[in-house]
């Protein structure tokens, strides 16, 4: 398989979750203003979409948006616990999750990076999306993960908004609850392996 990614991008999820599920895998770094990999290959012939993640799977096909690779890769090591079973409640909880993560968090942020957004737009989406974190605060009050014990490709994905927030709005948390779940992430072998790999794709060649 090969990951197609962007340092500090949404597919950091992905690359949290194939490490959890220590799936083989090959890293490609995609230049998004260029739209080239390094490679040399042309990003729009890999995903016509023009954004990363996208995962290049064994038989060729390609599946993109974050919050449905990473529930492939789970699915692929069912025993990880990085989704649960199909069919059972606590899949849907994290499906549940996976939808307010991509569509009220990450894709909260946006307005953050247009230069069409007045101060004003930008002081109200960063009140909303404070709004939404504290949602998210809440809901590790009084456990590790977003499940409960068990870290999901649910926990990847919501770490990957958090660095959004402390890139975006300021380097604090919005809660002591919300630095304690992410320190917890950030912890995890697979996750500060994922953070290296890219921090070290990201530096320039000598």
């Amino acid at each position: 398989m090969k990951l197609y990614f962007a340092p500090g991008a949404c597919s950091l999820a992905p690359h949290i979750a194939l490490r959890e599920a220590e799936l083989p895998f090959e890293l490609v770094r995609v230049d998004l203003r260029a739209k080239r990999t390094t490679t040399g290959e042309d990003f729009w012939m890999v995903n016509p979409k023009g954004y990363v993640p996208a995962l290049k799977l064994d038989d060729g096909q390609i599946l993109t948006e974050a919050s449905v690779v990473v529930q492939w890769i789970g699915d692929q090591k069912p025993e990880t616990g990085l989704m649960p079973p199909a069919g059972t409640l606590e899949r849907y909880r994290v499906q549940e999750w996976l939808a307010f993560i991509a569509t009220e968090l990450h894709k909260g942020f946006a307005p953050l990076y247009s230069a069409l957004g007045s101060p004003e737009a930008k002081t109200a989406t960063r009140e909303k999306l404070a709004a939404r974190f504290s949602f998210l605060s809440k809901a590790v009050e009084d456990r590790p993960f977003l499940m409960g014990s068990t870290f999901t490709v649910a926990d990847g994905y919501a770490f990957y908004t958090l660095r959004s927030w402390q890139r975006s709005v300021k380097p604090a948390l919005p809660s002591a609850s919300l630095q304690a779940y992410f320190d917890r992430i950030a912890a995890r072998p697979a996750v500060s392996a994922a953070l290296e790999a890219e921090a070290a794709a990201a530096r320039p060649e000598r």
